[in-house]
This record gives C-alpha cells, sequence and structure tokens, in this order.
C-alpha cells in the first residue's frame, strides 16, 4: 500500500478552495450584505426584524424543500399528511425550527440544499459540535456554508486527514447502515509483527465484538511500524482498539482517502465543497 499525502500543494492551490466563502483573503474586508430580513410590526407601530430562531410557517418549510407550493401545502397539510415532531399539525400558520423533525406523507424533509463539505483536519481539533470544547471542526468550516451540516464519523483530536460533513440525512442514514469506505495511514510506536498483521486481516473479537477490516499491509518503502489499514467501521476508537489489544500505541492516524475522495488539492486545515459529480458517486454506494 503506498503513502498517500498532500504534499507540495501550493498556495494558489490552498485559495482555490477556499475562494467562494473569502477564506484565506488577507486585508479584504467582505462585500456588504443588504439585510434582507422580513420586518413585522410590533403593537406600538414600529417595525421590528423578524427572528428567525422564532420558526418559520409550515408551509413555507415545505415549500422550500421543493416538494410544493406553498398553496399546495397548506392543502395537505390540512389533509393530515404532515407531522412535526411526531405530531400530525393541521394548524395553518403553525411555525417550526430548523431542528424541528418535519415529515412529509412519512419522509422526513428539509427545507435546507443537500450540501457536502470536505476538510483535512488538522491536529488538535475536535470532531464534535460541541462549543464547550475549544477549536472544533465546526470553527473550521464555518465559512463553507449556511447550511446544517453535521460531521459524519469521527477523527480523533489528535487525528488528522479527511472528514466530510453534510445535511442530506439519507445520505449519513445510509452510510452508517453500510459504512464508510475509509483509508488510513497509521504509524505505530514499534514494528508490526507479521503475526499481527495476520490476526488484523482474519478479523479480531475485542470485548466481545467482532472488529473486520477491508484490508491492511504495511506501508511501501517504511518502516514496518507504518501501517495502511482500510475500513468501515464508523467508530472513533476503533483503530486504537485493534493495534491497543495486540500491545500497540498508535502515534499517528491519518484519514487518507474516503470512498472516492482524496486529499488531492486539499492542504491540511482547508475545506471545499463537494461538486456534483461527487457527491453523485456516494449515491452509488
Amino acid at each position: 500500500m503506498s503513502k498517500q499525502g498532500n504534499r507540495g500543494a501550493g498556495k494558489s492551490t490552498a485559495g482555490r478552495e477556499n475562494k467562494r466563502s473569502g477564506q484565506g483573503a488577507k486585508g479584504k474586508k467582505p462585500p456588504f450584505k443588504k439585510d434582507n430580513r422580513r420586518t413585522t410590526t410590533n403593537k406600538a407601530g414600529k417595525k421590528q426584524s423578524a427572528n428567525p430562531a422564532d420558526g418559520i410557517r409550515l408551509n413555507k418549510y415545505i415549500a422550500n424543500s421543493g416538494i410544493c407550493s406553498r398553496r399546495e401545502a397548506d392543502t395537505y397539510i390540512a389533509t393530515g399528511l404532515v407531522t412535526v415532531n411526531g405530531k400530525i399539525i393541521n394548524e395553518m400558520g403553525y411555525k417550526v425550527k430548523l431542528e424541528d423533525d418535519v415529515r412529509f406523507d412519512g419522509r422526513r424533509i428539509n427545507p435546507e440544499p443537500n450540501t457536502y463539505v470536505l476538510l483535512n483536519k488538522p491536529k488538535g481539533v475536535a470532531t464534535t459540535t460541541s462549543e464547550s470544547k475549544g477549536l472544533t471542526v465546526m470553527d473550521l468550516i464555518s465559512n463553507a456554508t449556511s447550511a446544517r451540516v453535521k460531521p459524519v464519523g469521527r477523527l480523533g483530536r489528535n487525528a488528522t486527514g479527511l472528514l466530510l460533513f453534510t445535511n442530506d440525512d439519507a445520505l449519513v442514514k445510509k452510510l452508517h447502515s453500510k459504512g464508510m469506505d475509509r483509508l488510513f495511514h497509521i504509524e505505530l510506536d514499534k514494528n508490526l509483527k507479521a503475526a499481527d498483521l495476520q490476526k488484523i486481516k482474519e478479523g479480531l473479537k475485542i470485548d466481545g465484538k467482532e472488529i473486520m477490516v477491508e484490508e491492511v499491509s504495511y506501508v511501501d518503502n517504511s518502516p514496518k511500524k507504518e501501517v495502511g489499514l482500510r475500513l468501515k467501521h464508523m467508530g472513533n476508537s476503533v483503530i486504537r482498539d485493534i493495534f491497543s489489544h495486540l500491545g500497540y500505541d498508535v502515534i499517528k492516524v491519518d484519514c487518507v482517502t474516503i470512498a472516492h475522495l482524496t486529499k488531492k488539492d486539499l492542504p491540511r486545515g482547508r475545506w471545499k465543497l463537494l461538486t456534483q459529480a461527487e457527491t453523485e458517486l456516494f449515491r452509488m454506494l
């Protein structure tokens, strides 16, 4: 298994991926954006901005998802085809929040377009959406999109490499069900014995659970403490569990590929929005 990395990526490449969001630009202020929020009038007759946190009308939520027009949505709501957080809603003008579970004819809908972001995660950044964990991967992609994307799978704080984000619930469910093919470049504290390499190939039973990998081998032209490991398991600690079980300490973990996605032209700490062609390949998994 050959080493895969991102050496030699130039500054122009890094800037190209993040130019759409203004990331990486020095000395330039973002263009002025007009505030297009709708305003309402309070009892005193003064205009006030509508707060998105207060929710949006259910018919607009449905229309934004692309299913139908607002007028048609009102008809569907009246006939009981729409539920919010498990309850049928017939009330016209009912407001929902983005985090609510809204379903049309039993299928969950999303008012945002499906968005996919790929990050080359640096060391020392937590893979979490919590704001209490210091610097997180969500901070690194904050300028990528306004969609409510979340990381798919996890990388430990000190691990590096590719991490996928999306708001596509159907894809996330599919990946968690079938697994997500990822290739890792791993460095151990000592050379991996051939007998232990074979044990990993055949599968291990750790704490009563069977751990299977897709592929494992020494990295070409490197010491035998460097290993390539391909697996579909989505857990955060499975790699360390495998090698700890066999008496090794993991020094470095780098996710080199996710399915068909690679780190090519994506320097450490940078992100890019996936193209339609790249996202379509996920649907074929």
